[in-house]
This record gives C-alpha cells, sequence and structure tokens, in this order.
C-alpha cells in the first residue's frame, strides 16, 4: 500500500501562457477565435468525433468558443505553430479533481496545418509537464474508440492503454466506446526523458526527417499496449 498521508493536492490549473520551442499554448480567448476558426474550415473531417462542430461561419464558432472560456472545467487553450506563425488548435484540461490528483487533457481539435509538426506534439508535452510539475498523480486520455488516430496518438506521447468503456455514450447520432488511457507521475521522468530525446535537434536530419521516433522513446514505459492499434495494422 502507497502512504499518501502527507500528499498534498495540486493547485487548479493556473497557468495562461505554456512557452516551448516549437509552440506557444495559451488560455483561450476572444484573440484566438477567427484565426483558429479559418484553420478549422480546412477540413471538416476533424469535428467528426467531437460532439459540436463543424462550423459554417465564425459567429458560430466564436459563440461556441466564448462558452468554452467561460467554464472552468473544461479549461480550454489555443495551440500556435511558431514556425508558420498561426494559431492552428485547440485543448483542453477537463476533468479536473486535485483531490485524487487526476487531471484529462482532451477536446483536442488540430487544424490539418498543424496535425503531424514538433509544435502538435511540443504542445501535447507542454500540457503533460505542467500537469505533473504542479503535482497531479494521474494525466488521463479518452477518445472514441473508432478514432484510430487519437488512440495512435495517446500511446505515441508514453499514455498506457486502460481498456474500452463499452457504450459510453452518443454523439453525433452514433453509439460512442471510449478507449481510456493514461500516464501516472512514476512514469513521467522516463516519459518526459523520452520527449527531450525527440526534441533534440540532432533527432533530425537537414531536411527535418526524425532519426528517432518518439514512439519508440516512449515504448518502454507503456505498461499496457493498445490491442486494437495492432489488430488495425495487422
Amino acid at each position: 500500500m502507497v502512504d499518501l498521508s502527507g500528499w498534498v493536492p495540486p493547485c487548479w490549473p493556473d497557468a495562461r501562457i505554456l512557452e516551448g520551442r516549437y509552440a506557444r499554448v495559451e488560455l483561450l480567448s476572444q484573440a484566438h477565435m477567427a484565426q483558429l476558426h479559418a484553420a478549422n474550415c480546412e477540413n471538416d473531417a476533424i469535428w467528426n468525433y467531437l460532439p459540436y462542430g463543424p462550423f459554417a461561419d465564425l459567429a458560430g464558432y466564436r459563440a461556441w468558443a466564448t462558452g468554452c472560456t467561460l467554464a472552468p472545467d473544461p479549461r480550454f487553450h489555443a495551440i500556435f505553430d511558431k514556425e508558420t506563425g498561426r494559431w492552428g488548435g485547440v485543448a483542453s484540461y477537463l476533468r479536473i479533481a486535485p483531490g485524487a490528483g487526476s487531471i484529462e487533457v482532451g477536446h483536442i481539435n488540430y487544424a490539418a496545418r498543424l496535425q503531424k509538426t514538433r509544435a502538435a506534439t511540443e504542445a501535447m508535452y507542454l500540457l503533460m509537464r505542467w500537469a505533473f510539475r504542479a503535482g497531479y498523480r494521474r494525466y488521463e486520455w479518452k477518445c472514441d474508440a473508432r478514432n484510430l488516430g487519437s488512440r495512435q496518438a495517446a500511446q505515441r506521447l508514453g499514455l498506457s492503454y486502460e481498456g474500452i468503456f463499452r457504450q459510453a455514450g452518443i454523439v453525433k447520432g452514433c453509439n460512442r466506446d471510449t478507449a481510456w488511457f493514461a500516464a501516472i507521475d512514476g512514469e513521467w521522468p522516463q516519459i518526459e526523458a523520452a520527449f527531450e530525446a525527440w526534441f533534440a535537434l540532432d533527432n533530425f536530419d537537414s531536411d527535418g526527417r526524425q532519426k528517432q521516433s518518439l514512439s519508440a522513446l516512449t515504448a518502454p514505459v507503456l505498461v499496457a499496449r493498445d490491442p486494437g492499434l495492432a489488430a488495425h495494422s495487422s
């Protein structure tokens, strides 16, 4: 049994800006909305597994996004790609439970231009790093089980597979089974080292191609792998 009698709950998320080499993560505000809407209009498929969107016009997007800024949970952030100089995605903390030391990252929505960039990965790293440095014990990721891209992303980032909650909800008229992933504080030092090794400048060649994948670096941390991904690739 782990003795937590001296454990102190972490604070509620309070960082307004998380600064990285490739990305900046800022608390969502009106200043981000026009550029985010324009980026998100490039491909409606990014909304397929979310319970809202797509938004045909800026007014509709602004109304939804403004509502997101008013609630303490989920706590939405906008993601800036320093290479392109543009805002290209959002992500939030949610199911924030300082008393249990648990926090989730979700509502992740990257425009096509942000996907598969170092900024996209670093944004996830910055949010995870803040949570563990603040004292959270558990960092969760949940997604629609049909969303294989999200399941692959969670595992790539070092979050271990924890199972499928069947018929967990209904989204846009479709059943949602929910895939669960998580990392815990004891795993964080190894996950952080994997990120730092991947981000190292000498891990990329002159054309920007990675020499060692983040998936390979985080694989030793995983206590369970997603069998659905293995089945899909076979």
